[in-house]
């Protein structure tokens, strides 16, 4: 038993959540509204199921939080976020190896029914982290923190975790740890926990940072969705950029849908746990046979790649040359007129958005001109 560990202590100027001097803080920062947020939080506080799901972990606890549908069976009749539902982006087993960088949760969140804001403590002050937090403590979604242990004197290096609340007057905020076998939540200055995102991720060569989320109101995809596995999210982001900025204004339809065929291999569609998920993709799979541009884009690349490539090309319509996004904005209004159709429509162009700004990295876009 000496070589295993059954928690840790935490640093000195951490204060344990259910110290008397947390509940003493608590008090407080409840009495100044510090913690309207905090209480669909701790309904949903959860433990991570795995050394490396600490993103995975705040996630369950943040879209259960902001109560998301995931429209998904989890077990028996009951549609609820656990962990293995997070199956889109990067797989369960790759996560399992290597966890987690800040992008890929912001695209965990975006696939499964959330809004987000991606901050990076590099391109960010401290008056953008705080306004964050007062805002997720007035009860208006949830931050989710991406930052180094090491800066807050704490054992390992890069973790996530949910902020409960913030105590404004002595500038404190409630780190709910996910990692509860490790550190109990606690409260820690918040100007030294974005310090902490300072640290560069080596797996992105960027900073940590946090994410802010809200509940998206156009619904959550149930079938098609993105997935990186084999590419990272840069790579992804780099090849779908490459066909927009290489093919020119004066592509076609057709050549645009060829193009798009090794990117729509990652557009994947979702294993149904029940009749009723099943149905549901079936019937946004009918839905896009339907679109007028289907049948083109058929015979350009063939029925297999065809629906993924259909999709992907009416979300990007939007960034390609005045002559396409003109041939397929009657395509568009088809699509956004069919709920089933227009709920996975706009998850895959929430995520390809997250792509292109990936690409930028606040440099510019990857498109024609308007």
């Amino acid at each position: 038993m000496n070589q295993t560990l059954y928690r840790r202590p935490l640093p000195t100027d951490a204060t344990e959540f259910s110290s008397p001097a947390g509940r003493q803080l608590f008090a407080e920062a409840l009495a100044a509204g510090g913690l309207d947020g905090y209480f669909r939080l701790a309904e949903q506080f959860h433990t991570q199921a795995e050394p490396e799901f600490c993103g995975l972990g705040s996630l369950v606890v943040a879209l259960n939080a902001l109560a998301i549908d995931p429209g998904r069976l989890w077990k028996g009749p009951w549609r609820w976020f656990s962990e293995e539902l997070l199956d889109c982006c990067v797989s369960l087993d790759e996560i399992r190896r290597r966890g987690l960088d800040l992008d890929e949760v912001a695209c965990l969140a975006r696939c499964n029914g959330a809004a987000v804001d991606l901050f990076r403590a590099e391109t960010s002050d401290l008056a953008t982290w705080r306004s964050s937090l007062i805002t997720a403590a007035r009860g208006q979604g949830v931050v989710i923190a991406s930052y180094d242990r090491a800066g807050l004197d704490q054992t390992g290096s890069g973790h996530f975790s949910p902020i409960g609340g913030y105590h404004a007057e002595r500038d404190l905020v409630l780190v709910m740890d996910v990692a509860r076998f490790k550190y109990p939540p606690h409260w820690i200055s918040a100007e030294r926990l974005w310090r902490a995102m300072h640290a560069i991720d080596p797996a992105t060569g960027r900073s940590r940072g946090w994410i802010a989320l809200q509940r998206r109101t156009q619904g959550v995809s149930l079938g098609f969705t993105l997935s990186c596995e084999g590419e990272d999210l840069k790579g992804l982001a780099r090849r779908l950029c490459a066909v927009v900025e290489e093919l020119g204004p004066t592509a076609g339809i057709e050549e645009l849908a060829a193009a798009l065929v090794p990117v729509a291999a990652h557009l994947t569609v979702r294993v149904p746990e029940s009749p009723a998920h099943l149905a549901a993709i079936g019937a946004a799979r009918d839905a896009v046979r339907n679109l007028t541009v289907f049948s083109r884009v058929e015979k350009a690349v063939g029925a297999e790649r065809a629906e993924a490539v259909t999709l992907l090309l009416i979300a990007i319509a939007e960034r390609l040359s005045p002559a396409r996004r003109d041939e397929l904005t009657s395509v568009l209004a088809e699509a956004e007129h069919d709920a089933s159709l227009a709920a996975e429509l706009a998850s895959v162009r929430t995520q390809l958005d997250a792509l292109w700004a990936i690409t930028s990295d606040g440099r510019g876009s990857c498109r024609h001109g308007s």
